[in-house]
């Protein structure tokens, strides 16, 4: 017998924003992302070099307004491994590329 339906279609490539694949992880450096959150987080140059620049622009222009607290949260989330990169995928290894 034969199958009666076509062959799926391949799945279509990734969109920005979301992980190309499970259990991929960002080649960018976690290590660095913390020290530049640290030391430049307020200037948003964490969120540049991490590809998220719409944020890293809007961090930069207004998050002066937050008092310190959007780059402290910033800091906690790289520093806890929540942070993304560009491409929607963790930032997770600390040694860098």
């Amino acid at each position: 017998m034969t199958n009666a339906y076509p062959p799926a279609a391949p799945p279509p490539p990734p969109q920005p924003g979301y992980p190309a694949a499970a259990g991929a992880i960002s080649p960018k450096s976690r290590l660095v992302a913390t020290l530049l959150s640290f030391f430049l987080g307020g200037l948003g140059i964490d969120r540049f070099y991490l590809g998220n620049i719409g944020m890293g622009v809007a961090k930069l222009l207004v998050g002066w307004l937050t008092l310190g607290i959007w780059p402290l949260v910033d800091f906690i989330f790289i520093v806890a491994g929540q942070a993304h990169d560009g491409q929607g995928l963790p930032v997770a290894d600390w040694q860098t590329n």
